[in-house]
């Protein structure tokens, strides 16, 4: 039977090698600006640290630096890891600094370290509230083992991953999965139904909010399920939506 689990940390995902089709989930914001990016069709390269960034961007054409380690922008950056600057980018396609050949290469504390560390298994998705329905569309039929991972945050499984992660279980669950353990199956059970309006009281939204970036929490609680791509990690290191292939 098809089997579905819900863990966190960068860290687990030595957990999942080759037997495991792997979905990582930073809803705030990894997962959400990779999505959005691949949706204005770009091409999102992950990285660890701001060094594997730069090393990373040394091999593309006309790269854009985009993301945040400790909540900080770092030096040489052109962007934040914030999913309102990505989608600014569509706006002036005709401009150098947005012109749609730009890669991104996006660096965060928690979400892109877990997509790297990630690679080991069999195939590697990205989860956010954006395309939750065509996710879980292209991974049933064609995958029997999933573990969908929570970033994590500060070695705390935040709020709003263990809502998203759980709604993709459940979704995997109804249509045929079995919940691989008892804890996977109780965070189906708590996050049913909720709203993500609770994603408001967390940590990761007073952090946005202290600090100037109310606007990309305001994006992620209004832009739900309203994409259809379906993020991948390929073997080049890039991130494609296999849902356009």
């Amino acid at each position: 039977m098809p089997t579905v689990v819900i863990d966190s940390m960068p860290s687990s995902a030595d957990k999942y090698t080759a037997d495991w089709t792997i979905v990582v989930v930073d809803v705030i914001r990894f997962t959400t600006t990779a999505s959005t990016a691949v949706a204005i069709g770009r091409t999102v390269y992950p990285a660890r640290s701001s060094d594997e960034a730069f090393a990373i961007a040394g091999t593309l054409k006309d790269p854009l630096l985009a993301g945040e380690l400790g909540g900080n922008i770092p030096y040489g950056f052109d962007l934040a890891n914030s999913p309102v600057q990505i989608m600014a980018l569509r706006q002036i396609p005709s401009g150098f600094y947005t012109a749609a050949h730009r890669p991104i290469v996006l660096v965060s504390s928690s979400g892109s370290q877990l997509l790297v560390n990630s690679v080991k298994g069999k195939d590697v998705y990205l989860g956010c509230l954006r395309n939750l329905t065509a996710l879980t569309e292209y991974l049933a039929p064609r995958h029997e083992r999933v573990a969908v991972l929570g970033a994590g945050t500060r070695g705390v499984f935040r709020r709003e991953d263990q809502l998203c992660c759980s709604w993709i279980a459940s979704r995997l669950i109804d249509k045929g999965f079995e919940a691989a353990n008892e804890d996977t199956r109780a965070l189906a059970k708590k996050w049913h139904g909720a709203s993500t309006e609770i994603i408001r009281e967390g940590k990761s939204a007073d952090y946005l909010r202290r600090t100037g970036q109310v606007h990309d929490l305001e994006f992620i609680l209004h832009y739900q399920e309203d994409l259809d791509v379906v993020p991948k990690l390929t073997s080049s290191g890039a991130i494609v939506d296999v849902a356009a292939q």
